[in-house]
């Protein structure tokens, strides 16, 4: 939970600073964005456009990399994360906005248990340093191109921090 708040609570501090108004939609999706790939696929999209409306359910999708509910018939991890690029770029700025406060909440945990950590912290994923840095700096390039804004320059911070401070270190 502290994840899914920590997000739709990034995505509620854009209004005013962002180029469109923040909605309640938004932040909706923001709370739901791993509910389809975490918690059963097209099933639970459409539970999503049900109780929260098509818009709620269109940006829950367009953030998602995955619709398949069993875990064990996704693509690989890198296969996923490059069809997830590749859809962001399509996609409009509300989930562009919202994908940029998913990534910037990810990237400031692993940088600060990275801090208490070291190299252990890579461990924890299926993929190591090098696959998620790679990730990060990818959707950055997205980012940068439709959704500037102050979560991505954030995001671009800490992940130039989180760079900087594993370089090097046995991986």
């Amino acid at each position: 939970m502290a994840h899914l708040l920590g997000v739709a609570s990034l995505v509620m501090g854009e209004a005013g600073h962002a180029r469109f108004p923040v909605t309640e939609d938004m932040v909706i999706a923001a709370l739901l964005h791993d509910a389809t790939e975490d918690q059963g696929g097209e099933l639970r999209l459409k539970d999503i456009e049900h109780n929260f409306g098509s818009n709620v359910a269109r940006m829950v999708e367009g953030l998602s990399d995955s619709l398949t509910a069993d875990p064990h018939h996704k693509e690989s991890w890198p296969e996923r994360k490059k069809g997830y690029i590749r859809r962001l770029r399509k996609e409009p700025a509300d989930v562009h906005l919202i994908s940029a406060a998913d990534k910037l909440h990810n990237a400031r945990a692993i940088l600060e248990d990275y801090r208490e950590l070291g190299p252990r912290v890579w461990d924890r994923f299926k993929r190591g340093r090098e696959d998620q840095i790679w990730y990060f700096n990818d959707l950055l390039k997205v980012y940068k191109l439709h959704a500037a804004s102050r979560i991505v320059e954030e995001l671009r911070r800490v992940v130039t921090d989180l760079t900087q401070i594993s370089a090097g270190e046995a991986q």
